[in-house]
């Protein structure tokens, strides 16, 4: 049986820098034998063996974080995610996901492997997951990273960070275009287009959505030879309801989201958009 002794100013300091219970601090320094840098590397294994433990957990709860730099050139947005609703409210939780995501934002990283091993103070952003998740006792993972860059890029969050959306847009910001790409955001967090327009829809897309609407039409006894015809129109109803530009904009539905941006600059357009969410 150890017989190292540890004051509690030193369980304090460790729970302060670490946020892992008291008892756990505790026992961390008695493990290590009052080492403080041990007692830290010690706990976060046990945040990997509880990570571990978990890793059959679903996360679909969760933030989701979108920033753009101050050019308005490059953008990310990342989803935290954690098991339980009640983590994802809280502050601390948030907190650390704006962390993440200024990191993520500054480094220009590419993925969530290069992510998760970018310093965040004395340690990694990664080995500080495994301490919130010591501390937790639930699985959080960062569950999507994705960037966008553009002449104008405009970052969107939607109820309470249950949303981000990232809006690349082909004119240099100005408070005009950010304005209207916080509008455009908008609607593709409301209506979860899947394309920005027809000729940005994959072509395996297509022909599925092509082969369901020419064996509905068949079915409703139809001649072959009218089907291909018929097809194309369910198409181009299948495009204008489930592509971003020729939807009808939120605000105004008697114009298109095409029709908006050019009222508000001839030849604005949306080049490419990224939309993550909670549990998606």
């Amino acid at each position: 049986m150890s017989t190292v002794t540890v004051s509690a100013a030193e369980v304090n300091k460790l729970r302060q820098q670490t946020g892992a219970g008291m008892m756990d601090c505790r026992k961390a320094l008695i493990e290590s034998n009052g080492d403080f840098e041990s007692a830290i590397d010690y706990l976060r294994k046990k945040g990997q063996k509880v990570a571990a433990n978990r890793s059959d957990r679903e996360a679909k709860e969760g933030v989701v974080i979108a920033k753009a730099n101050a050019e308005n050139t490059y953008g990310i947005v990342i989803t935290l995610s954690s098991e339980t609703d009640f983590v994802a409210k809280n502050q601390e939780f948030i907190d650390f996901a704006q962390s993440v995501a200024d990191l993520a934002l500054s480094s220009k990283t590419t993925t969530v492997e290069e992510l998760l091993a970018i310093a965040m103070g004395s340690a990694t952003i990664g080995e500080k997951l495994m301490e919130m998740v010591a501390k937790i006792g639930e699985k959080i993972e960062v569950s999507r990273f994705e960037q966008l860059s553009g002449d104008a890029v405009v970052p969107y969050i939607h109820q309470g960070y249950r949303i981000g959306v990232l809006v690349g847009m082909n004119m240099a910001a100005n408070d005009a275009i950010i304005l209207a790409g916080r509008d455009v955001a908008m609607q593709i967090a409301a209506m979860k287009p899947l394309a920005v327009d027809a000729e940005s829809v994959p072509e395996e897309m297509i022909a599925r959505e092509k082969a369901i609407a020419v064996e509905q039409i068949i079915a409703e006894g139809k001649p072959a030879d009218m089907a291909e015809k018929i097809a194309a129109g369910k198409l181009n109803k299948f495009f204008k309801d489930n592509t971003l530009l020729p939807q009808p904009f939120v605000k105004d539905s008697s114009i298109s989201v095409a029709d908006y941006l050019n009222s508000v600059s001839k030849g604005l357009t949306v080049t490419a958009f990224r939309r993550s969410a909670v549990g998606a």
